[in-house]
């Protein structure tokens, strides 16, 4: 289903269920409780692939900390990002269909058994306020629901699901965000709001994923079947990932200012390659930017690989210049740098956790989404994107093409 169909569903539709729910079903409905620990703990987040990186810390903090199993609910579209990391093992992942509202509909009754079947004692709802699942977890029949509150702030009604009552802080990174619905298990149970806690920059680091030889020669052979003079002892490349999400399309950096980067790239030497990305639906688009280009050093590469071997590739390049979407937050797991661009959302929510610099025009509009409007913004006209400049980007970038040696 397109996004802005699915916004009128969780506003027209989810807003009426939550208010019944919150009506009748007092029985779904506990204060925060004391006996036993958690554990078998749900995670629910399914709209955006990067998220599942940044929420991996508060993951492995519900892990380790609390000694729990952990599983998570995700649309089927986006389950493939849950592999990067592998923090949730598969068999603790439930999909659900987003195609139609009839797969929808029969994959959330699935949830309502899948969930019952599987213990789960809590449910952590990522999503900032998404009525659709403030019902998946009242429904859960979880004694633990956490997740963000309005509290005072006008409108995203989502009903009274929760027992652990956390304040949304705009002001600080989505990942410690996520970090605080955790802590709130551990909150005395009084607290209002939860959680009065200090969570450092420490914990909200990625631990990286190893890349074999074998990963790394697979990735260069195919590098070599549309560059056939790559030398990876010889060349270096340089990744430019240019979509984003339909969620957000205003995201996306104008092309010809990609491809003015791509040009000043390439001009650093011979020997250096600009390697496009995205999925297989994006080839189309990428064949055009290359042409915009029109440099034969650059290699549309979009969909001649999984989601789960981006990290081979981002193991062979020196940097990735990405709109603010899921690759910036991919690349998190891999040691290489990268240069994201941001312009409706900010990077102080949402700046990728790994190496790298954000770039933000800081235009008097932006940043125009946010949890209070549901992430959708009036503009038609993202001057905020136009704005960053191919010469701003080249020089955030340039300091990562430097040799190391």
């Amino acid at each position: 289903m397109h996004v802005d169909v699915m916004r009128w569903i969780d506003h027209w539709v989810g807003v009426p269920l939550c208010f019944l729910l919150t009506l009748f079903g007092r029985p779904f409905r506990h204060r925060p409780t004391s006996e036993g620990k958690p554990r078998r703990i749900l995670f629910i987040e399914l709209s955006e692939m990067g998220s599942t990186i940044l929420a991996d810390p508060a993951m492995r903090k519900a892990r380790d900390a609390l000694g729990a199993e952990l599983f998570f609910v995700i649309f089927r579209r986006n389950a493939a990002s849950l592999a990067f990391l592998r923090t949730i093992p598969e068999a603790n992942i439930y999909t659900i269909r987003e195609n139609s509202l009839f797969t929808l509909a029969i994959d959330t009754l699935g949830f309502l058994a899948w969930v019952r079947r599987a213990g789960i004692d809590t449910v952590i709802d990522l999503e900032l306020f998404s009525r659709f699942t403030a019902l998946l977890t009242g429904l859960s029949g979880a004694a633990r629901r956490v997740g963000f509150y309005r509290f005072h702030n006008e409108g995203l009604y989502r009903g009274e699901m929760l027992t652990h009552r956390v304040a949304y802080n705009p002001h600080i990174h989505i990942a410690k965000n996520f970090i605080a619905l955790i802590n709130a298990l551990s909150a005395p149970l009084d607290q209002v709001p939860f959680s009065k806690t200090l969570i450092t920059d420490d914990e909200t680091t990625i631990p990286q994923v190893a890349v074999s030889a074998q990963q790394k020669k697979d990735m260069r052979e195919r590098l070599t079947l549309l560059y056939p003079d790559y030398d990876p002892t010889r060349h270096r490349l340089a990744l430019i990932n240019p979509n984003a999400s339909d969620l957000l399309p205003q995201r996306r950096w104008p092309h010809a200012h990609f491809a003015s980067l791509a040009r000043m790239i390439l001009a650093t030497s011979p020997n250096m390659l600009v390697v496009i990305t995205g999925s297989p639906d994006e080839a189309a688009e990428a064949d055009r930017l290359k042409a915009l280009v029109a440099d034969p050093r650059v290699i549309n590469f979009a969909g001649r690989q999984l989601l789960t071997e981006l990290p081979a590739l981002y193991a062979l390049a020196e940097v990735m210049i990405s709109n603010d979407s899921g690759p910036g937050h991919f690349a998190a797991v891999t040691a290489m740098p990268v240069v994201s661009l941001f312009g409706p959302e900010t990077p102080a929510l949402y700046g990728p956790l790994g190496r790298g610099k954000a770039l933000f025009a800081g235009l008097a509009c932006s940043p125009c989404v946010s949890a209070a409007n549901h992430r959708k913004t009036a503009c038609r006209d993202p001057l905020c994107m136009q704005a960053l400049s191919a010469e701003a980007a080249f020089a955030a970038t340039r300091p990562f093409l430097e040799p190391t040696s």
